[in-house]
Formats: structure tokens, sequence, C-alpha cells
């Protein structure tokens, strides 16, 4: 079992920045790949960012490559969703997931979610 907690979101006015962390517990963090994902009202959750094992590789989502960035930390057992220039259409509530396919984009591979954390942003 891992255990996640997302930390970090807000309310941002537009072209402002947020970090996000999740912090793992539980089983070995460095096994597992991360992913964030993020779901509007009324929409369905869609991957942002997908990092591997060794944080050597990353993959975003069309919407926020150039302004987002995934990293990790395995030594503190988190990942760091760093947004920069945030629009009005990324107010969503954001999650990070866990899993054991590495940079994969599709939330039914990953394993362990947190319970998610709100960003708003206000234009």
């Amino acid at each position: 079992q891992v255990q996640l907690v997302e930390s970090g979101g807000g309310l941002v006015q537009a072209g402002g920045s947020l970090r996000l962390s999740c912090a793992a517990s539980g089983r070995t963090f460095s096994s597992y790949a991360m992913g964030w994902f993020r779901q509007a009202p009324g929409k369905e959750r869609e991957f942002v960012a997908s990092i591997n094992l060794s944080a050597g590789s990353t993959y975003y989502a069309h919407s926020v490559k150039g302004r987002f960035s995934i990293s990790r930390d395995n030594a503190k057992n988190t990942v760091y969703l760093q947004m920069n220039s945030l629009k009005p259409e990324d107010t969503a509530v954001y999650y990070c997931a866990a899993g054991e396919n590495g940079l994969a984009i599709r939330d039914l591979e990953y394993d362990y979610w947190g319970q998610g954390t709100q960003v708003t942003v206000s234009s």
C-alpha cells in the first residue's frame, strides 16, 4: 500500500504560479512511477504529467507543456508539480497517483491515489 497526500493548492490570479507537493508513505516510493491528474467541475479526470522511477523521463499533456514541470525527490518520498503561467482553465482538483507503469497517461494504469488539492485560477 502507498498513501499519498497532496498539498500546495489554493487561489491564484491568472499568470501566477503554484507548486503542488505529494508526499508518499508506505511501500518504497522509488519503486513507483508518479503522475498528476486533474478534474474540473463537470469534466472527466484528465492526465497532466508523469515521471518515471528515476526522474530521468517526464511526459506532459499538450495543454500544460512548457508551463508545468513535474519532479520528484526519492529521498523525501515526494513528487512535485510546478505550475507557471496559470490560466483560468487550469482550475481543477489536482490528484497525484502512483503506478508501476512508467510515464503512464491513463488513470487506470495507476494503483494509488491521493485525495486531491483544489487549484483555482482567477481571471
